[in-house]
């Protein structure tokens, strides 16, 4: 490996530990952990020490069973759960994950057991400067008419870079020209949006064409850069372009609106007379994607409809590009800017995740006892995506939130009693904030375990028998029964005779049945004798 190699691993690995961590204490969830790391860094780079900065014990941790659980589809971290380190599972992408929303963040839960917990992870992807800009075409063809006056702007479409924030594009540089110079002006997602302005007359005769290069640069360090060849067609014949009637074109729609919906006119005048003076209108995204296939455009009239099912889930802002061309011999067109915003509508219930259970709980566990884990998430945005989780205030249990509402702890309310009830099916109802409410549950089945929490009860207490004399030895007398609400072992009852308060006289004549609670009389009895007794049993 070079020396060159073994330093960039390096600095990637000591750049993944020294990035940042907070740790912010709160009830029901012990922590919330917060780190950053770089995308595309390789598999088993470590991101921290979950267990260090969450201050468990290294010398149990592997028999408490640390793991993370992910909401995402694909496991990007795991956690080593002999050291409770944070490792890179697979590449991560932050293009692929956010796109182009920052920060991006992945949410990840750490969850140990004995006793049970669970600690959020906020894993923040940082952009690492991995894409370069790129033109829509390698070639672009602008027509200008030689009676342009000085001062004309031009719009060129621009270029399109994955990246965010300094990575994304920063400039834009016109090669060295004597007839126009590069102006830029800020619209959409990527900031600028560049224009050819004329800065000398032109004259078709002695120049027909014009050859420009084009050049956008991004802020990353190394920087990375794209270039698009232009060519600049002189026209004499149709002399004036179309000129749309507004600089953007802004469109509110939800995202259940039905196909053939009316969103807005684009329109676009031209001074020239017949067919120069005639425009059609075609619809083309900024960047190749599903645009054209969401919307249509009438081309005689301008109108702009629904042709797609929207869903604000996928896709919140369209930034379409509406070509208004003449119908001259030599076509002349311009560009007009079309935003389209999604309104996100309560179309998806909440799901609720059930990421630990302790299904079989001893009735003498103290309220409060932790029975279960759960996330819930809700799709939807604003109150939509807002989501309260309730159960039936009948049950000894209780719900307990997290400070970001995004995870509950089932807890025990109240301490359990088997005896009432052996088992407990717990309906956890989510329901969301939307107008109407969209809501979804989730059936937790409890076992409660039976202790030994009951004494024995006889029947009837005192007992009261009569004994004929001259009984004969060894023959039962007499029967006592007790019974016991515990279960199992718990519940099954032995009896003998209380020597200390009977006294040493009646069990040398007395004899029960350990297990049935039969007494029998070693001896044969006489009236004249002995005419009553007391002696006690206990029941075990």
């Amino acid at each position: 490996m070079e020396l060159t190699d073994m330093k960039k691993q390096w600095m990637d690995v000591w750049t993944s530990f020294c990035l940042a961590l907070i740790v912010m204490k709160f009830e029901g969830i012990s922590a919330q952990l917060r780190y950053s790391v770089q995308e595309e860094l390789k598999s088993g780079t470590p991101v921290g020490n979950v267990a260090k900065d969450l201050g468990l014990d290294l010398g149990k941790l592997a028999d408490r069973n640390l793991r993370v659980v992910s909401a995402a589809k694909q496991d990007l971290f795991k956690v080593n759960p002999r050291d409770g380190v944070l490792l890179i599972n697979h590449r991560v992408d932050r293009e692929e994950l956010c796109a182009k929303t920052v920060p991006c963040v992945t949410n990840l839960k750490a969850v140990v057991e004995n006793p049970l917990e669970m600690h959020q992870i906020m894993v923040e992807i940082l952009d690492v400067n991995d894409n370069s800009p790129k033109f829509p075409e390698e070639n672009y063809t602008l027509e200008v008419l030689e009676s342009a006056i000085v001062g004309s702007r031009f719009q060129v479409e621009g270029a399109h870079d994955l990246d965010v924030g300094l990575n994304s594009i920063n400039s834009y540089k016109l090669n060295h020209n004597q007839y126009f110079r590069l102006d830029t002006d800020a619209f959409g997602e990527e900031g600028k949006v560049p224009f050819l302005v004329l800065q000398r007359s032109l004259d078709r005769e002695h120049t027909p064409q014009h050859w420009l290069l084009l050049t956008a640069t991004d802020g990353g360090k190394p920087t990375k850069s794209g270039t698009v060849n232009i060519t600049v067609i002189l026209s004499d014949i149709n002399d004036n372009a179309p000129v749309c009637d507004k600089q953007k074109y802004t469109a509110t729609i939800k995202e259940n609106a039905p196909v053939g919906t009316f969103l807005l006119t684009v329109s676009a005048s031209d001074t020239d007379e017949g067919v120069n003076g005639e425009v059609e209108y075609s619809l083309r995204s900024k960047h190749r994607g599903p645009s054209s296939e969401q919307f249509d455009l009438n081309s005689k009239t301008g109108k702009l409809t629904v042709k797609g099912q929207l869903d604000y889930e996928e896709k919140q802002m369209y930034e379409l590009k509406v070509l208004a061309s003449d119908r001259g011999s030599v076509s002349l067109s311009t560009q007009c800017n079309v935003v389209i915003r999604v309104e996100d509508v309560n179309d998806n219930q909440p799901e609720i995740d059930i990421t630990s259970l302790s299904s079989r709980i001893p009735e003498d566990a103290a309220p409060g006892t932790v029975v279960a884990l759960m996330d819930v998430t809700d799709r939807d945005s604003g109150v939509n995506g807002q989501v309260v989780c309730s159960l039936s205030d009948s049950l000894p249990f209780d719900l307990k939130p997290s400070p970001d509402g995004q995870s509950y702890s089932l807890i025990t309310k109240d301490y359990l009693d088997k005896e009432i009830s052996h088992m407990y099916n717990i309906t956890i109802t989510a329901k969301d904030l939307g107008s109407p409410s969209l809501s979804s549950t989730k059936l937790i089945q409890v076992d409660v375990l039976d202790v030994n929490d009951n004494s024995p009860l006889f029947a009837e207490n005192p007992y009261t028998f009569y004994v004929p004399e001259n009984n004969k030895a060894g023959l039962s007398i007499f029967s006592v029964a007790a019974t016991d609400a515990d279960g199992g072992e718990n519940a099954v009852v032995s009896y003998f005779l209380n020597r200390k308060s009977t006294g040493s006289s009646v069990t040398s004549f007395l004899n029960i049945n350990e297990g049935n609670g039969t007494i029998s009389a070693l001896k044969s009895f006489d009236f004249e004798t002995l005419k009553t007794f007391q002696f006690q049993v206990v029941a075990t």
